[in-house]
């Protein structure tokens, strides 16, 4: 390999290096991001937001698997290189032209997958007692680096200006790059890759639908993932509008924007870390989904119905708690899978999850256009927002955010399914498919293989790595 070793032996640091740059530089741009939507689609905001979060979701849910077996075969680190490097290389257009910048980042979910090449990475080098730490250090990073970025932005580009902030973010995007070049090493020693063995990239492995084509094979893991859909659909298509309907509908400053996200973020750390290690010792493992469900229901009501900031501050909070919801969902999944399942299973969820990201946003944005909130903000902008005049177009609707209302609805379809979760119970999903290809020995072989490398990584891709990044 042409590309050089990096600085002594790989570890998960290196891993948590990589995320915290990529998404320090995402989160500077928060603000400036909001602000150029809006001049560049000023009728159609929430719309045109969907739109582009909507096809780069879906783009990014075709191409993980194929890039995770790639990556098995061709090692890690020119991978991470590839993502990294595309899922940057839409921040210096934001200034240069904000069309191209829209058209690319849409273009770059096909490599927006860091997070599958990064946790493949840390499973290459982690014994199979110490990976849920690692991924809990992975996924803690990420969300650090979420809780900073944004307000940093909002303070440089109120006082410098946004070119500043461009110029801020794309510089960190290329030390990311360097970082990779330079002092990551590849995790992959050359004996674990089937290339050595004359193996080519396994087809049915990268085939997105493979794993959901699985789905029905199990009752409990059919329940596990009809509860998934159910309840991310709102979550991936809430994440990607709730900043600019703060904006726009609920008039928040750029620096209040950022304050929230902060502050929900520190809590929804609290909550992945202390809380549900608590409540999984207290009350077991389905009850946590069950409550984290719950929570999640109350928080999209209360954005649904809530026009006043005091109660996006509230509901706010119960969202931090909402996230135990998926790590208790991977929980349940790593404890009842063979380890030879684990994969397999983990991989269907990841697939379930990136189907959201890709149809959440774009049904967000479609119900934000048909009952005209669009509309609203642009009549608020007529208004100059005194005290009076500002809170007059929210209250002429009833409801003020109609999307959250149909997610509420769809989480709690999820709760009723997830009531019906065994708490104990094996997943059988022996591997037939794989038996159609090798023989029965090679199959255990191959799928724990695959498992390792591409399936298990989402373990603790907590709820709020989509928080920011989608």
């Amino acid at each position: 390999h042409s590309i050089p070793q990096g600085i002594g032996e790989p570890s998960v640091y290196h891993a948590v290096v990589v995320i915290f740059l990529e998404f320090f530089a995402w989160g500077l741009l928060t603000t400036p991001m909001l602000t150029v939507l809006h001049q560049t689609f000023p009728q159609h905001t929430f719309l045109m937001n969907g739109l582009i979060h909507g096809v780069k979701g879906l783009l990014s849910f075709l191409s993980a698997p194929l890039i995770g077996a790639l990556s098995d075969v061709w090692g890690r680190k020119s991978f991470l290189l590839l993502t990294v490097f595309f899922t940057c290389a839409p921040i210096p257009l934001m200034k240069i032209s904000p069309w191209w910048y829209f058209a690319v980042i849409s273009m770059s979910g096909v490599f927006a997958v860091t997070f599958s090449v990064i946790f493949a990475y840390v499973a290459d080098i982690t014994q199979e007692h110490e990976r849920i730490t690692a991924y809990g250090l992975v996924s803690a990073t990420f969300a650090a680096s979420l809780v900073t970025s944004p307000a940093i932005g909002a303070y440089l580009s109120e006082t410098y200006g946004d070119t500043l902030v461009v110029i801020l973010a794309t510089a960190i995007a290329l030390l990311d790059i360097c970082f990779i070049l330079v002092a990551v090493p590849e995790s992959l020693p050359e004996k674990m890759r089937p290339a050595s063995w004359g193996a080519p990239i396994s087809w049915e492995q990268a085939d997105p639908f493979a794993s959901l084509r699985k789905v029905g094979q199990d009752s409990t893991v059919l329940l596990i993932c009809i509860t998934v859909f159910l309840s991310y659909l709102p979550e991936a298509g809430q994440y990607s509008s709730f900043f600019l309907y703060l904006r726009q509908v609920i008039r928040f400053t750029s620096e209040t924007v950022a304050a929230f996200i902060a502050v929900v973020g520190i809590l929804s750390i609290l909550a992945q870390t202390v809380v549900l290690g608590i409540l999984m010792r207290s009350i077991g493992n389905k009850n946590t989904i069950l409550l984290g469900l719950g929570f999640q229901i109350l928080q999209l009501a209360w954005y649904g119905f809530g026009s006043q900031p005091w109660m996006m501050w509230a509901a706010g909070a119960v969202a931090a708690m909402s996230s135990i919801t998926f790590p208790a969902i991977s929980a349940i999944v790593s404890r009842n899978a063979d380890p030879d399942q684990q994969g397999v299973v983990q991989g269907m969820i990841t697939g379930i999850r990136g189907l959201c990201n890709g149809l959440g946003p774009a049904l967000y944005g479609f119900v934000f256009y048909l009952f005209h909130v669009e509309n609203l903000s642009v009549l608020q902008n007529m208004y100059p927002p005194t005290n009076l005049s500002a809170s007059v177009p929210l209250q002429s609707a009833i409801i003020p955010g109609p999307p959250f209302l149909f997610g509420a609805c769809s989480v709690l379809l999820s709760l009723l399914v997830a009531l019906f979760i065994p708490e104990h119970n094996a997943l059988n999903l022996r591997p037939g498919s794989y038996k159609k290809h090798n023989n029965g020995a090679q199959s255990h072989l191959h799928s724990s293989q695959g498992g390792t490398c591409e399936g298990k990584e989402p373990l603790l891709e907590d709820s709020s790595c989509t928080f920011y990044t989608r």
